[in-house]
């Protein structure tokens, strides 16, 4: 098989919730366990991270990974969705995972795995799984894909579990309330084990309290802890964080999300160094200053060219959409042009309420079976 033709088989034969969303969610870890026996447990021989929330975790987990790397370990960051390549998912020290890895893995396990009818996401969490422990990663920081109770990472028993926040999002498989959400990714706390919080509402605190309580886990508010005191953008394009330990940071990511984001991250390398990591004030500095350059991170509020300025954000339920939106308000401009597509299970008029009624729009669509066609969203834009 070529890398092209593996990649077919994986859309084709495995639900990938990305293209066709509910269908391809499988409920339980049965699969999950099924491939983590098989490959020998390999979660087992690398320590790990595990970070979960509606919004902020890819920012924190890439963060997390370009501060590990500064420090001289070699990291593995599992991460999803991918944007242009299915190979950005699974990385060690920001270099993809092979071509040749993704398919000898497909061609030497599939008479194994196709009888289980495994998803996608299974798949891959199998692979990445398999990929550290065969490079014999130092530690791996492990994005959540979908909530965190039932989500096919969750086997892990990770050094440290970071939940970014919580809003709406896949509330047809998560819950209608942030309660009920809250629950499950409250889902990815260990016995023992420290989780960082980073933001809460009067609905969620209880959840993590009672959970963390439950299972002996020391409970940090990164919120309470107030290391950010303000971020703003520099002459050159970069962005300051400041600090209250570390005076000023230097950061590749902006938008006022970061602001939230950094603060929970500081927290989290606090409770890293409590576990012996051995993370200096120069590779917390250089993780912050290079984390697109470090771990290949796009999409968060990315500057594509200079003339016209043109920005790319990810953001796709209400809870990013605010942050975008606010940040759009401080920018200058003649003409705000927006490119927009949405899938079809969102908060499609929720997102497009917020949305700035001053800019030319131009809708879009992915060309996958979930997203919502381009004169669907137009006409709910204007109705």
């Amino acid at each position: 098989m070529t890398y092209q033709e593996t990649l077919a088989y994986l859309y084709n034969s495995a639900p990938l919730f990305q293209h066709i969303g509910k269908a391809a969610y499988k409920e339980g870890l049965e699969n999950t366990l099924a491939l983590d026996e098989y490959f020998g447990h390999p979660h087992k021989k690398f320590r790990s991270i595990h970070v979960a929330g509606t919004n902020g975790k890819g920012s924190c987990s890439h963060t997390l990974a370009a501060i590990l790397q500064s420090a001289g370990y070699r990291v593995g960051l599992y991460t999803s969705p991918h944007l242009v390549d299915f190979r950005e998912r699974i990385r060690i020290n920001g270099i993809p995972v092979s071509q040749d890895f993704v398919i000898d893995f497909v061609e030497k396990h599939r008479s194994f795995f196709e009888p289980l009818h495994p998803s996608f996401f299974e798949l891959t969490t199998a692979m990445a799984f398999h990929y550290f422990a065969c490079q014999q990663v130092d530690v791996a920081v492990i994005e959540v894909g979908l909530g965190g109770r039932l989500d096919c990472t969750n086997i892990i028993h990770p050094d440290l579990c970071l939940i970014t926040n919580i809003s709406f999002d896949h509330v047809q498989f998560l819950g209608n309330t942030l309660e009920k959400i809250a629950g499950e990714k409250a889902g990815i706390i260990k016995p023992s084990v420290p989780i960082v919080i980073g933001e809460t509402t009067p609905e969620t605190k209880s959840v993590f309290q009672h959970k963390a309580a439950e299972v002996n886990a020391p409970i940090i508010f990164a919120e309470e802890e107030h290391l950010l005191t303000d971020i703003f953008q520099d002459e050159d394009g970069k962005y300051t964080y400041q600090t209250s330990s570390l005076k000023d940071l230097k950061g590749e990511l902006g938008g006022f999300c970061q602001k939230k984001n950094t603060n929970t991250l500081l927290s989290a390398i606090h409770q890293l160094e409590k576990l012996n990591y051995h993370i200096s004030e120069t590779d917390i500095r250089n993780g912050f200053a290079h984390v697109c350059e470090l771990t290949g991170l796009m999409g968060r509020w990315q500057k594509l060219s200079e003339h016209p300025t043109v920005i790319c954000d990810t953001g796709h339920n209400v809870g990013g959409i605010q942050y975008i939106v606010k940040q759009l308000s401080c920018q200058k401009y003649k003409q705000l042009r927006i490119v927009i597509g949405m899938v079809n299970d969102k908060d499609i008029t929720g997102v497009l309420a917020m949305l700035p009624k001053n800019a030319i729009y131009y809708f879009t669509q992915a060309s996958v079976q979930r997203a919502l066609p381009a004169d669907k969203v137009k006409e709910l834009a204007i109705p």
